[in-house]
């Protein structure tokens, strides 16, 4: 219980009155009578509060949430009580969060309800925990407020921004994968594995057609073909210190985390086994598989993954890939290169490639394209333009040493990452060089 600014106003006017009876001695009488009926009135109204009806609180809200992105929690509100309540309503949200439109105060008629919608973003993935919900219920008269929880508390799972692979989904189903980046690029030749027989159609090349099957149908049949499936790719994810860095709301590492799971759904559907390993930091091993469950699976064994303060090590992980896979695959290395790589990155890639077709993924950070872009006009961005432009060119030489070595090379910046990674893992779909 808390007494309220009405209450305390006319504490301090009866204080005033009592100041002013030292004077005016002919008042006295009056100023106990006072006194009385306010601690009366008090009184009388702190045990209306007290006694009234306890509202209850029942929280609305997803098990799992989205990593970044914006989410309506609903609170309903209910007044067993026979008179209306006004109460100011405020929800032990997780920590890191970011919310509006709290607190609320509303109205919950008699018997009735009322609800209350806040928004609410995660910033960190992981276990996120909501405590009871706050209510400061006015008292009749206005004198006190009462402070009550009520409610559960609850637990969700804040994932990787998993909306991007529902946004694939649908755009696959209704074929308008070039709208969000995915490139629908000609097949070189017929492609690797037999699919199906097809009326012939315009276009077709002579190679395609099926002599047998045209002889029998009395029409031109061709051959259909698709990328070969049932191959294997394994997400090699970097948790070093560096993957910490962030470009605007989110670190390098949920960068990652967002474009490696869009990646394996992708694969998934080209009919691929998808598995992961991290390095440099915990130590999580998903052996690959190509079930329809596979991405819950991997979301459920990378959701609360963070990186670490651990240098990354790319031979050691390199070592762990070549032991722990015997079949050839396509590893996808998800890191962030620096200048001070070149001795240790090279070996490790050569080790990987001894056995495997390997795709090396780097973030970019988008401030140096700022950077670049930026208008020079004073020495000191002079300083900056010559210094950003000097290093882009050293980043694109250590690229190109890495394809020369037979390395397919990714070089992007945060929010390109997921586009570029589909498409290249297309490109090498449809040329077979797995």
């Amino acid at each position: 219980m808390i007494p309220t600014p009405r209450l305390l106003w006319l504490a301090a006017l009866l204080a005033a009155a009592g100041l002013a009876v030292t004077v005016y001695r002919e008042l006295q009488p009056l100023w106990p009578f006072l006194a009385a009926i306010l601690a009366v009135a008090a009184l009388a109204d702190a045990l209306l509060v007290l006694r009234g009806a306890r509202p209850t609180v029942t929280r609305s809200v997803p098990g799992s949430l989205p990593l970044g992105v914006r989410h309506e929690v609903a609170l309903r509100v209910e007044n067993p009580g026979t008179a209306a309540l006004t109460l100011e309503v405020h929800d032990h949200h997780p920590p890191h969060a970011v919310v509006e439109s709290l607190p609320r105060t509303v109205t919950v008629p008699a018997g009735g309800w009322a609800e209350v919608r806040y928004g609410l973003t995660p910033v960190e993935r992981g276990e996120a925990a909501f405590g009871a919900t706050a209510l400061r219920i006015a008292s009749p008269a206005g004198l006190w407020l009462r402070n009550i929880d009520a409610g559960r508390p609850q637990s969700v799972r804040v994932y990787p921004n998993f909306s991007a692979l529902t946004r694939f989904a649908i755009m696959a189903v209704d074929h308008r994968l070039s709208q969000i980046g995915v490139l629908q690029r000609r097949r070189r030749g017929e492609g690797l594995d037999f699919h199906q027989l097809r009326e012939y159609r315009e276009g077709d090349v002579q190679r395609q057609i099926d002599w047998k099957a045209t002889a029998r149908a009395g029409k031109l049949v061709s051959r259909e073909y698709q990328d070969e499936r049932d191959q294997t790719l394994l997400l090699l994810v970097d948790c070093g210190r560096r993957m910490g860095a962030k470009d605007g709301e989110l670190a390098h590492f949920d960068h990652v985390l967002n474009a490696a799971l869009l990646l394996a759904y992708v694969a998934l559907r080209q009919g691929d086994a998808v598995g992961l390993l991290t390095m440099s930091g915990p130590q999580r091993w998903f052996a690959p598989r190509k079930s329809a469950a596979t991405v819950n699976l991997l979301l459920n064994h990378v959701y609360d993954l963070q990186p670490s303060h651990a240098t990354t090590d790319y031979h050691a992980a390199a070592t762990e890939v070549v032991q722990r896979m015997r079949k050839r695959a396509l590893v996808v290395v998800l890191s962030n290169m620096r200048d001070e790589d070149d001795d240790t990155l090279g070996p490790a890639l050569g080790l990987l490639q001894s056995r495997h077709l390997v795709l090396f993924a780097s973030l970019r950070e988008a401030i140096l394209s700022r950077a670049l872009a930026a208008r020079v006009d004073t020495f000191d961005r002079a300083v900056t333009h010559a210094a950003t432009a000097d290093y882009l060119a050293r980043r694109e030489l250590a690229f190109r040493r890495i394809e020369r070595g037979g390395a397919v090379a990714v070089d992007v910046e945060p929010d390109e990452l997921p586009m570029a990674l589909v498409n290249r893992y297309l490109d090498i779909k449809r040329a077979g060089r797995l």
